[in-house]
């Protein structure tokens, strides 16, 4: 392990400055932009199927793009990063579009139903993934994209998940008609907007997002299940107010995960993808029990309806009345 003084950065020692561009800040753009990707990615999925629990994990995308990536180390072995991306694309699109078929086919859409269809179709592709893998001796190759981790992340490496970037943004500029597409089928037809289209393109945006994090970093869960659902308890659910908040809360929400695994066995590291399922888990049990004593009831810090310059003004009101 080689240490990067700010201060020779600073002086302008070329051997500090070709590590910190080929290493370090290759390392930092690709965490911010996998915790922002995965969060978005995640609460458009949710506002989509109108369901909390559904996530890129929970809707099969993250099982989808590992299936795919298999099958391009299979059939295109000589590939590049793009080759496999293309196939993580293709196959993480085609996972979330077959698991929103699949709910929308389900009579009676429980709210834990919902996720558990994912699940249960998410380990059937991971099952096959994993027969595959040891079929043809490929484990050890998959192994990279089984766990999440930035340890490979490198210059020339790590470029494709700046397509986040520009799917985020379309994101934010369609928001609105994924809140209108969220409200149901009826509600979308009234208002004209059209229901099937605006559905397949967020999932799609959503899909590319995750197989874009997932050729370059790995699998990492829970982020797009608990970064919105944190967010939109102090928020609210319209996710064009929301989204900017996921992101930047997302993105933090990684970089601290990231640091924890560096420094807790230093100077060895631990992939991020344990650290955020440590973190995920007792964040997410958190939630349940905060959903099961107060519903969907939004955290707020005065009393509802009021703001500080409100509690102060009706304070002084009283005042004057006595």
């Amino acid at each position: 392990m080689i240490d990067i003084q700010l201060s020779a950065l600073l002086a302008g020692d070329l051997e500090q400055l070709e590590i910190f561009l080929i290493s370090r800040l290759p390392r930092l753009l690709a965490i911010l932009c996998t915790g922002v990707g995965m969060s978005v990615a995640g609460l458009i999925m949710q506002q989509l199927c109108m369901n909390k629990f559904v996530s890129p994990t929970t809707g099969a995308t993250i099982s989808s793009a590992q299936f795919g990536i298999l099958l391009a180390l299979l059939f295109m072995p000589g590939s590049t990063l793009m080759g496999r991306a293309v196939f993580a694309f293709v196959f993480a699109v085609l996972g979330t579009w077959i698991f929103v078929w699949f709910i929308q086919h389900i009579r009676f859409k429980d709210v834990v139903m919902v996720p558990l269809v994912g699940i249960m179709f998410g380990n059937v592709i991971g099952g096959v993934t994993n027969y595959l893998a040891y079929k043809y001796e490929m484990t050890q190759a998959l192994s990279s994209w089984l766990v999440g981790h930035f340890s490979l992340v490198l210059r020339g490496r790590y470029e494709i998940v700046w397509l986040v970037v520009p799917l985020v943004i379309l994101a934010f500029v369609f928001a609105n008609h994924f809140n209108i597409v969220g409200m149901g089928r009826d509600f979308s037809k009234n208002l004209g907007v059209p229901y099937n289209l605006v559905l397949f393109m967020g999932l799609t945006i959503a899909a590319m997002i995750t197989a874009s994090v997932v050729v370059v970093v790995g699998s990492i869960s829970y982020i797009g299940l608990i970064v919105p659902n944190l967010v939109s308890m102090f928020k609210g659910d319209k996710i064009r107010g929301t989204l900017v908040d996921t992101a930047l809360f997302g993105a933090i929400f990684v970089l601290v995960c990231d640091m924890i695994g560096r420094v807790v066995i230093f100077p060895y590291e631990l992939p991020i993808e344990l650290i955020v399922g440590i973190l995920g888990s007792i964040l997410f049990v958190g939630l349940l029990l905060y959903r099961l004593k107060s519903g969907r009831r939004a955290v707020r810090f005065f009393a509802a309806g009021s703001s500080p310059c409100e509690n102060t003004l009706n304070a002084v009101r009283k005042g004057e009345k006595h």
